[in-house]
């Protein structure tokens, strides 16, 4: 790299260079290049570092008056038990030096714990591993954001429609947020900018948010906030900002770590806080159909190999639009298998119970069938393989399913459920595995029904009505 960097002092004046927009591998690069005596241009290499280094990044949180969730850095298998055993399972365990959620799990107990430092990483005092409390049900949010070291732009807010603990590339979302109260989402932008100028971030910031609503009848308006992680560099969610809003994000960023502040960047119109009409849904597109062993349940490590956009003026119609364009079509009508694992079972009711009377047939296996009976909805009980013939593959195999809702929970579920997915993929039926994606998908298709065909415009006509 530095043999790139004096060929190209050689041709001119180099300003320095910049390492927000390549990933973490470059910022990763910071410290040598800083060494060598070159100039790194925006965020400077120790702000970098306090983003990224735990200890440091509590106390600057701690110090702002920010939550994040209950965690700890162990370098043995022991602490890591104490450390787990402190903050409560279940947790979030990942090794310390990898990208993607790779190697990342949740674990629920002691066992499990030791299941995994076990077989799927080496604890050590050089490649310790991050233990953070599982925040469950929660609404996870991304903010994207600009700033030249004093004043701050936010470049978008996307509410994930998977709850936390799935990855946030994994992750369909939202711009604007689609079910957060406006005061919510003001105190997400409000948050941002606290860490932007704590970290004195010049260019770009991402930050990921899980938001734990209250569900005490008696204090629904009660919420609190966690800040998950935050990168000091440009995130994968910047290429779906800049189209959604019309923003040049990475533009903007570039002329901020050059020196140009954000009030020039408004007076030029370069960047700008529009209200807008439509509503954009980034959808991730899976590689499962080429990898037969990997399973298509969602979890922290991530999967997906690309996104796309659907856009509209109603949520639920950018969700079918993205499905499309990932190549999931939502039927309309037909039958839809349900599977789910005892702790959704009271939640899918509701929306067994919209299909059915938007006219499709339930199918489910014993356990979740008998519930949707006894909740007074009508449920056909379909056989699992060991049960004999005909049976649930049966019914896929022939097209006889048209849509699939399938949750699991811990390793043995996840590994029993495999083949249901697997098939669902093969036999190119839609399917969803967590409760927030079968709700969108239901809404979805009752919006579908409701208001028929879509109406076909171009990016540019969203972006000019606004």
């Amino acid at each position: 790299m530095l043999d790139i960097i004096h060929a190209e002092s050689a041709s001119g004046e180099m300003l320095g260079v910049i390492v927000q927009l390549g990933g973490q591998t470059p910022l990763k690069l910071c410290a040598q290049l800083e060494k060598a005596g070159i100039k790194i241009l925006g965020t400077s290499p120790d702000a970098i570092d306090l983003a990224e280094d735990r200890e440091r990044f509590s106390k600057i949180l701690s110090k702002s008056k920010l939550r994040q969730p209950p965690n700890g850095i162990a370098r043995s298998a022991e602490e890591a038990e104490k450390i787990a055993h402190d903050i409560g399972y279940p947790v979030v365990i990942r090794p310390s030096y990898v990208l993607g959620g790779r190697g990342m799990e949740i674990v629920h107990d002691q066992s499990g714990l030791r299941r995994y430092i076990d077989a799927a990483v080496e604890v050590s005092g050089d490649a310790p591993v991050l233990i953070d409390h599982y925040l469950q049900n929660c609404v996870e949010v991304d903010v994207d954001v600009l700033c030249d070291g004093k004043e701050v732009f936010i470049a978008g807010v996307m509410e994930h429609i998977e709850e936390a603990g799935i990855h946030s590339g994994d992750s369909t979302c939202s711009l604007p947020p689609y079910s957060l109260r406006e005061e919510i989402v003001i105190d997400l932008m409000d948050q941002s900018i606290t860490l932007a100028k704590a970290l004195n971030v010049v260019g770009l910031m991402n930050v990921q948010f899980a938001i734990k609503q209250s569900r005490d009848p008696a204090n629904l308006d009660h919420y609190e906030v966690y800040v998950l992680e935050v990168n000091p560099r440009a995130s994968r969610t910047v290429p779906f900002v800049a189209k959604a809003t019309g923003v040049p994000v990475i533009k903007a960023a570039t002329r901020l770590m050059v020196g140009d502040k954000i009030a020039q960047l408004k007076t030029e119109g370069v960047i700008h806080n529009r209200k807008f009409d439509h509503v954009a849904v980034k959808v991730p597109v899976f590689p499962f159909a080429r990898f037969p062993k990997v399973d298509a349940v969602l979890g922290p490590e991530m999967k997906s190999t690309g996104e796309v956009m659907g856009i509209d003026r109603d949520f639920r119609r950018a969700f079918a639009k993205g499905r499309i364009a990932a190549g999931s079509k939502l039927p309309t009508a037909g039958t839809v298998f349900i599977s789910v694992k005892d702790s959704d079972k009271n939640v899918i009711i509701p929306l067994a119970a919209k299909l059915s009377d938007m006219g499709f047939k339930i199918v489910a296996t014993g356990g979740t069938a008998k519930h949707l009976v006894d909740a007074g909805i009508r449920a056909h009980k379909v056989n699992k393989v060991h049960e004999g013939q005909p049976h649930i593959y049966d019914a896929m195999i022939n097209g006889d399913i048209h849509l699939m809702l399938n949750t699991t929970d811990g390793p043995q579920a996840v590994v029993d459920d495999f083949n249901l997915r697997r098939s669902a993929l093969h036999n190119k039926i839609p399917y969803y595995t967590t409760i927030p994606g079968a709700k969108a998908a239901v809404d979805a298709i009752a919006s579908l029904k409701l208001s028929g065909p879509f109406d076909v415009k171009s990016l540019q006509e969203y972006l000019k009505a606004a």
